[in-house]
C-alpha cells in the first residue's frame, strides 16, 4: 500500500476505515463483496478524507487476531485472508488482502444467502440481487446455467431430429465452400448430450436451458432488441425490432438490421471502386455471437443492439466472467458463459477459435482508421462501443438513401453469396490494392490451406483476379471504369 494509492480513493477494490469497528458485520460485508468479485484490500488506518492515522502499533497483532477470527466465524464458505501491518510513513496501518473467491457465493452466516451475499459497485458495497447470486453459482467451478434440465418443458424424438437438421442446414450455410458444406454430418442425440443441450436422466432425455434458450422457446427473454437512434443518445427512436426464433437466426437478423442501417460507401482509388461498409462486418457478426453467447439468462435484460449517429453499441446481460478483465480479453483470453449455446455455435461455425475473436476484431477496426473499440464492465452487464468515423472523401459517396442501398444490397447476384470471410476480404483487397494468400489470411483469421479455398471459389465468380503461381500469386480487386 503506496501514499499514491491511498490518495485515489476508494474503488471497487480497495475500501478504507479509520479504526476497527466493534461490530464486525460493517466491515464483514466488505470481505464478502471481495471474494464475490476479483479481490480486493480493507485498509484499516485510513479515513474518509484518505487522510493516514495509523493504528495503534501495540495492539496491532491483537487486532490481526480479532479480524481474522470475524472473518472465520462470520463468512460461509470459508474466506482465508492475508493479514499484515504496513508502515506507511511515519504510520501503521493493517492491510487485510482478500484474494477472489472460487466457491461463489460467499455471504454472512447470520443473515444466510438471500440477505447476506454482497458486491462490489465501484466504491462502496451493496446487497446482491436473486439473479446475481445464482450467476455467481453457476459462474464457478466451470457450471454453467445453461447445461441445467429446464423442467417446465419436454422434448420428443421428432423435436430432436427437427432440431439436429436446422443446426446442419446453419452450418452448412457457414461453410466456405460447396466441398465443407457437403463435409457436415448430422448431429446426434448423444452428440447433443456431451455439448450439454440433451440430458439423460433415469434412462428419460431431457431438454436443458441451452435448448430452450437455442430454440428461442422463451418468448420473453430469448430476443434480440435492436434500435436506431437519432444522436448520440436514446432519446429518439428511429427504428426498433425485436427478433425471436432460433438463436442463430436471431444473431443472423441482427447483423443484418445493422447493415441495413450503417452506410454503404465506396472507396476509389484511380479507375477502382469497391463499396465498402463504414465499419467491418465481420467484427459487428462477432461482436453479436459474443452478447449472445455469454448472455446471462438469469438476469432478466435481452441482448441489444443500438445505432447511434456516433456509434454501434452492442450490451450483453451478465457483465465480464471470473478472473477475466478487458485487458486479457484484448489479449485473447476469454471464457465462456453458456457452454451448451457455445458448443452449438461451435458445430454450425459460428465460432471459429476461441479467444480469436476480440483481438481480430480490434486488427480489423484498427485497418478501417477507425478508434479503438471501447468495452465497458458495466458490473451486471458488458458494453461494447464500435465507434463511427470517415473522412472527408468518404463521405461524399456514401449512399445514405435507404431505397437505394437495399436495391445495391439486394440485386447484385454475387452478393447474395457472399460470406462474412469474402466481406473482409474484399474490404481489405479495396484498401491495399492487392495482397498475398498469407497477408489475406492474417486478416481473416484463418490458416493459409482454407484461404486458398476461399480465395479460389471468389476467383472462380469473378470477384477477385489471381495473378502469379504459387508463392508469387497475388490477389486484386477486378478493374471496373466508372
Amino acid at each position: 500500500m503506496t501514499v499514491e494509492e491511498i490518495l485515489r480513493g476508494e474503488s471497487r477494490d480497495l475500501e478504507f476505515k479509520e479504526k476497527l469497528p466493534e461490530d464486525s458485520k460493517k466491515y464483514m460485508k466488505t470481505i464478502v463483496a471481495f471474494s464475490n468479485g476479483d479481490g480486493g484490500r480493507l485498509i484499516i488506518g485510513v479515513n474518509d478524507d484518505r487522510e493516514v492515522v495509523g493504528v495503534d502499533q501495540t495492539a496491532v497483532f491483537t487486532m490481526i487476531d480479532k479480524i481474522t477470527n470475524a472473518i472465520s466465524d462470520s463468512c460461509e464458505p470459508l474466506i482465508i485472508p492475508d493479514i499484515a501491518p504496513q508502515a506507511v510513513g511515519d504510520k501503521t496501518v493493517i492491510v487485510v488482502e482478500i484474494s477472489a473467491g472460487r466457491q461463489r457465493p460467499y455471504y454472512l452466516k447470520s443473515l444466510g444467502m438471500d440477505k447476506g451475499t454482497f458486491i462490489r459497485t465501484a466504491g462502496s458495497t451493496r446487497l446482491a440481487d436473486r439473479p446475481f447470486i445464482q450467476e455467481m453459482y453457476y459462474e464457478d467451478e466451470n457450471r454453467s446455467f445453461d447445461n441445467v434440465v429446464n423442467k417446465d418443458i419436454e422434448v420428443t424424438d421428432a423435436d430432436i431430429k427437427s432440431f439436429c437438421e436446422d443446426m446442419k442446414k446453419e452450418a452448412q450455410r457457414n461453410c466456405m465452400d460447396e466441398k465443407d458444406a457437403k463435409q457436415v454430418k448430422t448431429p446426434t442425440k448423444n452428440n447433443l448430450i456431451t455439448w450439454g443441450i440433451l440430458k439423460e436422466e433415469n434412462g428419460v432425455i431431457r431438454p436443458t436451458y441451452a435448448y430452450y434458450y437455442l430454440r428461442g422457446l422463451d418468448g420473453v427473454m430469448s430476443k434480440i432488441q435492436c434500435a436506431v437512434f437519432k444522436g448520440n443518445t436514446r432519446g429518439i427512436f428511429v427504428d426498433k425490432r425485436e427478433y425471436e426464433g432460433n438463436l442463430w437466426e436471431q444473431v443472423e437478423q441482427a447483423y443484418q438490421f445493422v447493415l441495413r442501417n450503417i452506410h454503404l460507401g465506396a472507396r476509389i482509388k484511380g479507375i477502382h471502386r469497391q463499396d465498402v461498409y463504414e465499419l467491418p462486418p465481420e467484427s459487428i457478426r462477432e461482436l453479436i455471437i459474443n452478447a449472445v453467447v455469454n448472455c446471462s439468462y438469469l438476469q432478466g435484460s435481452l441482448v441489444q443492439v443500438a445505432i447511434y449517429d456516433n456509434r454501434l453499441e452492442i450490451s450483453s446481460p451478465g457483465g465480464l466472467m471470473p478472473g477475466v478483465t478487458i485487458e486479457k480479453m484484448k489479449e485473447g483470453f476469454s471464457k465462456v458463459r453458456n457452454h451448451g449455446i457455445a458448443n452449438a455455435f461451435v458445430y454450425m461455425n459460428l465460432i471459429e477459435q476461441w479467444g480469436s475473436g476480440i483481438p481480430k476484431i480490434l486488427t480489423q477496426t484498427k485497418e478501417y482508421g477507425l478508434p479503438e473499440v471501447e468495452f465497458i464492465d458495466m458490473e451486471n452487464a458488458l458494453r461494447v462501443n464500435m465507434y463511427r468515423a470517415f473522412s472527408n472523401d468518404e463521405k461524399q459517396t456514401i449512399n445514405t438513401n435507404e431505397k437505394s442501398k437495399r436495391q445495391t444490397i439486394n440485386t447484385n447476384d454475387n452478393d447474395k453469396q457472399k460470406t462474412a470471410k469474402e466481406y473482409a476480404i474484399l474490404e481489405y483487397l479495396g484498401r491495399v490494392d492487392k495482397a498475398k494468400t498469407v497477408d489475406i489470411a492474417a486478416v481473416i483469421g484463418l490458416g493459409p490451406d482454407r484461404t486458398r479455398v476461399i480465395l479460389a471459389s471468389m476467383a472462380k465468380r469473378n470477384m477477385i483476379v489471381a495473378e502469379g503461381a504459387n508463392r508469387n500469386r497475388i490477389y486484386r480487386l477486378p478493374q471496373t471504369i466508372n
